[in-house]
């Protein structure tokens, strides 16, 4: 109901006792970082470390400037490697839980198939990954998809049979259509287990990409912390495990981000 000319709109309801504004707690976050980062360089000057033990984050930072080191390149295969297999298994992972939700005998037959593949450690099937599909971004993107898919496939099955079975009833009885059905009642309820699974998935999607870098690569921030290891170089591994964190903390802000678009903030599983 909309207020009578003249009248006051009704004030915006207070924040909670205690809760803090959303860009102070930003702020605390990102203030807590850098006192970490200060910390660790005082340390590291206090008790004079050597740089191949732990290296000051001024060393580690002064490693950008090397050019031998290509971190664009190596950065962007990685980058390629880590959204690639995560979209991937996202757009993957939704469909297979759409087929599963509509047939349950395709459910019965092939889902515990998928659960007895995903019991397999993926760095186990390195060496076949190599056999079958040779070195490169693409058998990298393979093995993050294979760590990204299941999380994703789980929660949307989850999602989709959280569905009130009454308001399911109502449409059926409105005559509704298979789509409508699911567009504007399973899809929307399911949403909020959706992106807890994207969230969880976040995490092995670096982890994959990774992993399949160390085993089958000859580009990438993991083929690079290889090559570098051997010569003692610890600052550059720092540098391309700080990289690599980056990658992972910005598909995981961009999940926060599609979540805080579509989900309002008291749907969200936290």
């Amino acid at each position: 109901m909309t207020a009578p000319d003249g009248a006051l709109a009704p004030p915006a309801p207070a924040p909670l006792s205690g809760e803090r504004p959303e860009w102070q707690r930003w702020a605390l976050v990102v203030a807590v970082h850098l006192a970490g980062i200060a910390l660790w360089e005082l340390a590291v000057r206090v008790f004079a470390i050597q740089p191949f033990i732990l290296p000051a984050p001024s060393k580690v930072l002064a490693t950008l400037a090397n050019p031998n080191y290509s971190w664009l390149k190596n950065t962007g295969v990685t980058a390629l490697e880590v959204f690639g297999g995560y979209a991937l298994g996202l757009v993957l992972g939704i469909l297979c839980a759409l087929l599963f939700i509509t047939s349950k005998r395709l459910m019965l037959l092939v889902f515990p198939l998928l659960v007895t593949l995903n019991m397999i450690p993926k760095v186990a099937m390195g060496p076949l990954v190599i056999v079958w599909f040779s070195y490169g971004i693409g058998p990298n993107i393979l093995i993050t998809f294979s760590l990204c898919f299941f999380p994703i496939l789980l929660t949307t099955i989850r999602g989709l049979n959280e569905t009130e079975p009454e308001l399911l009833d109502l449409v059926r009885a409105l005559k509704g259509s298979r789509w409508q059905l699911f567009r504007y009642i399973q899809l929307p309820g399911s949403l909020p287990y959706v992106f807890s699974g994207m969230k969880v998935a976040t995490i092995l999607a670096v982890a994959g990409a990774v992993v399949g870098e160390f085993i089958a690569s000859e580009r990438g921030l993991g083929y690079l912390m290889i090559q570098v290891q051997a010569s003692l170089d610890t600052p550059a591994v720092f540098m391309a495990v700080l990289l690599i964190t980056g990658l992972g903390v910005l598909l995981y802000l961009l999940v926060l981000l599609l979540e805080r678009l579509f989900i309002t903030q008291d749907a969200r599983i936290q």
